[in-house]
């Protein structure tokens, strides 16, 4: 499970002394960019993570067991898939060398 740090632990330290800075002015985008470069990497990379639940649909409160039933339910659908001929593997090698290629060409 993924524990994730408060939004309170983003701002200033000075936050809990001046009631005023705190009472409905929100952090500008520089702000909020500085403090999350001051959290250790841990913490960091729950806030961006936090931020893409965010981008992608919205909800970063859905329960942890709504999503891992979607997944369990997502990882079914593939494997009754591949049983049944729906689908296909790739072997990874044939990916990497294809993967390869395209950012060979880009390069050029």
């Amino acid at each position: 499970m993924l524990i994730l740090p408060s939004w309170e632990s983003l701002r200033p330290m000075t936050a809990h002394v001046c009631s005023t800075y705190t009472g409905g002015m929100s952090m500008s985008v520089a702000e909020i960019e500085q403090a999350m470069l001051a959290l250790d990497r841990r913490d960091l990379a729950a806030v961006v993570h936090r931020g893409i639940q965010a981008l992608d649909n919205g909800d970063v409160n859905e329960p942890q067991e709504e999503i891992d039933a979607a997944w369990r339910d997502e990882l079914s659908k593939r494997i009754d898939d591949l049983r049944t001929g729906k689908a296909e593997t790739i072997p990874a090698e044939d990916v990497f060398t294809h993967i390869r290629a395209k950012l060979a060409a880009r390069r050029q």
